[in-house]
């Protein structure tokens, strides 16, 4: 089954062009990575202030104070990409962004979407028995994310899903 990768946008109209009835992003995750990537900059600059204040009889350098705050810097970032997780529907289709990665799937294509037990997110069921998460759609969001669940089903069976997959 083909799937799109809608990474390279074919022109600058694609983006101006309001093709999507519904766009979910996660809300506790997103402020989640947030505080988290503020805590790790927090801590590693000042672990890289403090570096050279102790007496451990090892000599650090003023390097050493910049890869430590580097490594906090890195480590933010690492963490903030958990804040990518998109996903939208409309006339096209449905378009995917985990973390890595933005797929973009046909109605022809799309089985339903399930929301599986205990799991945290929700996934889109695909016509060769496969499927592929949703990130962000989240159990944690609650009923925000019954609602974007609801609206989905409510897109699919508008343009063209007829089988509704039960949860497995």
């Amino acid at each position: 089954m083909p799937a799109i990768d809608v990474s390279k946008r074919d022109s600058p109209a694609d983006e101006a062009d309001p093709v999507w009835d519904l766009e979910v992003r996660p809300r506790r995750a997103v402020l989640t990575a947030r505080i988290v990537a503020v805590k790790l900059i927090i801590v590693f600059g000042i672990g890289g202030i403090w570096l050279r204040s102790g007496s451990t009889g090892v000599t650090f350098r003023v390097i050493d104070q910049v890869a430590m705050v580097s490594i906090g810097l890195l480590l933010a970032a690492g963490v903030l990409m958990l804040t990518r997780p998109r996903v939208r529907a409309g006339k096209r289709g449905v378009s995917v962004r985990n973390v890595l990665g933005d797929n973009e799937f046909g109605w022809e294509h799309i089985r339903g979407v399930s929301f599986p037990d205990r799991k945290s997110w929700a996934r889109l069921e695909l016509v060769n028995d496969d499927y592929v998460p949703m990130l962000a759609i989240r159990s944690n969001d609650g009923e925000r994310a019954a609602r974007a669940m609801d609206r989905l089903r409510e897109l699919g069976r508008e343009y063209g899903v007829t089988e509704e997959h039960p949860n497995p």
